[in-house]
């Protein structure tokens, strides 16, 4: 892994609860970052006119991540408005909680392989959101903490990945 991808190193952070407006849907892995940006673009729509454009930051939130079947995957933006969302557009909240966390640039992959990896090091258990299921999580999330209207290339962007950890 390029050492410029990782922008700080991996810890454990303690996250409050956080409200969202978002739109969850499933698609097979292959073509889901097409959707991913559509959706976005939805969201960015509606929340530029709701006047919450300056509000987040925007996320992808991974429930299900089976590469070779189906995501279950939502795309929202962190907001304490109170808006009821509309259509496809739903609250949400990110639970509280401990965090596996990790801020990368560049290839997501890395990002998360290095996440994954160090979490194992450190003999971390992420909470799931169906016990027993691969790949299953309460709450995994990837927060872009680039303005996308300050820097349009997605891979020039900082985006913090965090897992939330089991409970003891």
């Amino acid at each position: 892994m390029k050492a410029e991808n990782i922008i700080g190193p991996a810890s454990i952070v303690e996250k409050p609860e956080r409200p969202y407006l978002g739109i969850r849907f499933e698609t097979p892995f292959d073509g889901m970052f097409a959707l991913v940006t559509k959706a976005l673009k939805e969201l960015r729509k509606w929340s530029k006119a709701n006047a919450l454009a300056d509000e987040g930051p925007y996320f992808v939130r991974y429930y299900h991540c089976d590469m070779k079947s189906m995501m279950d995957i939502e795309v929202g933006l962190m907001t304490n408005s109170g808006l009821v969302g509309q259509g496809c557009i739903q609250p949400g909240s990110l639970p509280q909680g401990k965090y596996a966390t990790l801020v990368y640039r560049g290839n997501g992959l890395r990002g998360n392989q290095a996440l994954m990896k160090w979490a194992k090091d450190h003999g971390i258990t992420f909470d799931p959101l169906v016990v027993g299921e691969v790949e299953s999580y309460t709450c995994r999330c990837e927060a872009y903490l680039t303005d996308y209207r300050t820097e349009p290339r997605k891979l020039l962007w900082d985006v913090e990945m965090s897992i939330k950890i089991a409970d003891d």
